[in-house]
């Protein structure tokens, strides 16, 4: 099983930076993989749940990018990257280490003792392009997941060990499927971010447990184990403090006026003194159902069918929250790592099961060939993002004979989840009296039954509005009289009824520069003529100021 981003020629060494690099043999019985690594930086950490707080101190554990065993017959590989105005080493494999190649060297000094090694430029935007495709499949334990660039991950496993046989066999379940796919993490488990990332690089495969002491346990660890920077981790070694216990063993306060508050809140956070906040890439469900399979499926009929028993799990749920649905997700985890995600908003709450399995057919057809089974789908989790009020209602057997607002529902969610919720628009009623600002576009969520709230009792409107407004030529028999014939469009047309004015003012509180004269007041007419058209106009000013102009806003349908 590889990764999803790993070619199966040959693994790009710049493509995957200063994390790995992969190489296969010239030779050899088949094509097996040499894993090689540049440093022991954190790669990624777990939390669980921890006593003492109401929100459930989580509890850590982290992964880290360890080398392998040196292999003979490859070109020790270097990355580089510009530094100033200088190239510096950022990365080297584990050959090359044995040479005496670290991170920070300039590539010139490199290259003049080591012509024969391979230096490639380092590619940052590439690793992390690789670490959110790790960070993805990793949602398969945890919906929970954060980034510790350039290289960690943090999972909040909170609540989760216990899906997997407990925190060991999760760990464990882990790290061995990283390794199938072609990387070689290491993991630790702490209540706290801080000791799991320490413990991940330093003690791989450590579990703190949830009663021990952590100081302990780190004190043995290098003081760099706590994440220092680079300047204060020399300082510190020139000091003699090159272990965790060395700066347990000194008194807080020296510590304090020496390194600045600064180094005292990494200290706190290493230790586990202090939480370190967690800051989930992805939105955090409400509510999560999922199935894990032992034989992996790819047919739209039993992606179907999987997906109506997950709402089925979810609809309890919902109503005993009295809420429904507003936002979805279905992610579906390919054996091979890609995670596909399908999100699927409503235009009204929605926990109807068959519903659900409808819409999210119809948008996976919608999606088409942009998703690639693969070799199957092996977990399916589906995720209510976003919920909204929804109370039970009675039916009765005349209920739906008059009242067609739920098929209108049905049809803007299906369209919706065929066309996209951008293509699916509805008008919004705003706040405002002015004619051309008392509505707008909003993408998306039609929601056509909603009952509008304090709505002015206006005279009527025209269903379609001139934007902007077009400027006609009107006749009138008096200076301040109706008019009675008008030219729009080089076309003159007498007109035959009408009905006004209704003067509506500029918003004056609503200018941008207070001290400007406010806008004239407009006086609307509903006018008809010799054809039997109806048309909205206004004259804008009056005679006293300056001559009026005249303007068609509307047509009456």
């Amino acid at each position: 099983m590889l990764f999803p981003y790993l070619p199966t020629d040959r693994i790009r060494r710049a493509c995957l930076g200063r994390l790995w690099r992969v190489n296969l043999p010239a030779s050899g019985d088949g094509p097996k993989p040499v894993l090689q690594a540049g440093e022991t930086d954190t790669m990624a950490g777990l939390f669980r749940e921890g006593p003492g707080s109401a929100h459930h101190v989580p509890r850590s554990a982290a992964l880290t990018a360890q080398p392998a065993s040196p292999s003979t017959g490859l070109q020790p590989l270097v990355l580089y990257e510009k530094d100033a105005n200088a190239f510096c080493i950022t990365a080297c494999c584990e050959a090359a280490m044995a040479n005496g190649v670290r991170p920070g060297l300039t590539m010139a000094e490199t290259r003049a003792r080591f012509p024969f090694f391979a230096f490639e430029p380092a590619e940052p935007a590439a690793d992390a392009r690789l670490l959110e495709a790790i960070a993805d499949w990793c949602d398969g334990y945890t919906p929970l997941v954060a980034l510790d660039k350039p290289n960690g991950l943090l999972l909040d496993i909170s609540g989760c060990a216990h899906l997997f046989g407990g925190e060991a066999a999760l760990l464990d379940d882990l790290v061995r499927k990283l390794v199938a796919q072609g990387f070689k993490p290491q993991a630790a488990i702490a209540s706290q971010a801080g000791p799991a990332l320490a413990l991940a690089a330093y003690r791989p495969g450590f579990i703190v447990p949830e009663t021990a002491a952590v100081e302990p346990i780190l004190a043995p660890l290098p003081a760099r184990a706590l994440r220092f920077g680079a300047q204060t981790t020399a300082v510190l070694s020139r000091l003699g403090l090159k272990q965790v216990g060395d700066l347990l063993a000194l008194p807080r306060a020296g510590l304090g006026r020496r390194f600045g508050a600064d180094f005292m809140d990494r200290l706190d956070i290493g230790l586990g003194r202090a939480e370190r906040p967690l800051n989930p890439r992805r939105l955090v469900p409400q509510l999560i159902h999922e199935r894990r399979l032992c034989e992996p499926i790819g047919r739209m009929e039993d992606i179907e069918g999987l997906t109506l028993h997950l709402a089925q799990m979810l609809k309890p749920d919902l109503e005993r929250r009295g809420q429904g649905a507003r936002h979805l997700e279905l992610a579906l985890f390919r054996v091979d790592g890609v995670v596909d995600r399908v999100e699927l908003r409503t235009a009204m709450p929605l926990r109807d099961p068959e519903r659900i399995r409808r819409l999210f057919a119809e948008r996976l057809k919608a999606i088409g060939d942009e998703r690639d089974a693969g070799f199957g789908y092996d977990l399916l989790r589906l995720s209510v993002l976003s919920s909204a009020a929804m109370s039970d209602q009675q039916q009765n057997f005349t209920a739906g004979v008059d009242d067609n607002s739920e098929a209108l529902e049905i049809l803007i969610d299906r369209l919706a989840a065929r066309l996209g919720v951008e293509s699916v628009q509805s008008l919004q009623p705003v706040a405002s009296h002015w004619p051309e600002k008392a509505q707008r576009l909003q993408a998306g969520l039609a929601t056509a039954s909603v009952q509008l709230a304090h709505v002015p009792d206006y005279a009527p409107r025209p269903l379609r509005l001139l934007t902007p407004p077009e400027k006609i030529e009107a006749m009138a028999v008096l200076p301040e009289g109706e008019p009675i014939r008008f030219v729009w469009r080089r076309a003159t047309h007498r007109v035959v009824r009408m009905e006004g004015p209704e003067r509506i003012a500029p918003e004056w509180w609503q200018q941008a520069v207070p001290d400007m004269p406010a806008m004239p007041a407009r006086d609307y007419f509903r006018i008809e003529d010799s054809e039997g058209r109806r048309y909205w106009m206004f004259r804008l000013g009056d005679y006293e100021t300056q001559e009026p102009q005249w303007f068609l806003h509307g047509i009456f349908a």
